[in-house]
């Protein structure tokens, strides 16, 4: 096991791991505990009561983040030319079709997020085994399969974030960055909070939410009141 540096024992030494703080108090407690010399994402991990194996519980969604993540986001946009214009002036990365399918057939992965449109998906179906394992498929469920290509590239841009609960009923998603203002930080993870919060299951009887955490990169994790229903 790596050993900690003075640094991360003195940020492990600032976080009671027995005791449950408020959002608001955790979101100024990550900034305290932060080392890394760059700037660091803050992420949350949602641990909820569901079932992923079942359909019925599977959650999954998008949440416009009101400070976004800042992180600039590389969005390629595989549109037909008559789309092209609103991609640009959306601020699209990429814009093209044929030519950047084949460059994803030959390994070409350099961005982000890829917005497309209904038209198009049957030529992004091949490309499933490249694209799927590093979630990059584009989905009509987090709007970035649509006609609307300009709406769809500005609010990427923007801070739109999509999410899913994973395997082990964990929600994990980037909120900002170290750097960012604590109040930021704190109205970032409550919307999107607020927005799994909506999403649960007509079928979940028990807890929802069963645990909320937020950590930085390389910080110790800090957990959080959970006040939702």
């Amino acid at each position: 096991m790596a050993r900690l540096s003075k640094k991360q024992k003195e940020a492990r030494a600032k976080v009671d791991s027995k005791s449950l703080y408020s959002l608001a108090d955790a979101s100024s407690l990550v900034k305290e505990v932060t080392t890394t010399k760059f700037d660091a994402s803050v992420d949350l991990a949602i641990r909820l009561g569901v079932d992923p194996k079942k359909a019925n519980q599977m959650v999954r969604g998008v949440v416009t983040l009101p400070h976004g993540t800042g992180k600039t986001l590389k969005v390629l946009a595989l549109v037909t030319p008559d789309k092209e214009a609103d991609a640009k002036e959306a601020g699209a990365d990429y814009i093209g079709l044929d030519e950047y399918l084949q460059k994803i057939k030959d390994g070409w992965t350099d961005f982000d997020v890829i917005v497309t449109m209904p038209s198009v998906m049957g030529k992004l179906g091949p490309l499933g085994r490249v694209l799927g394992p590093r979630g990059l498929m584009p989905n009509p469920k987090t709007g970035t399969v649509t006609m609307e290509i300009k709406k769809a590239v500005a609010d990427v841009k923007g801070g739109k974030i999509d999410f899913k609960v994973d395997k082990n009923g964990i929600v994990h998603a980037s909120i900002g960055k170290a750097s960012f203002e604590s109040t930021k930080i704190q109205e970032n993870a409550n919307e999107l909070l607020k927005t799994i919060q909506k999403l649960k299951p007509t079928t979940i009887k028990g807890t929802y939410i069963k645990s909320i955490s937020m950590s930085s990169t390389m910080s110790p994790g800090i957990g959080i009141e959970n006040k939702m229903a």
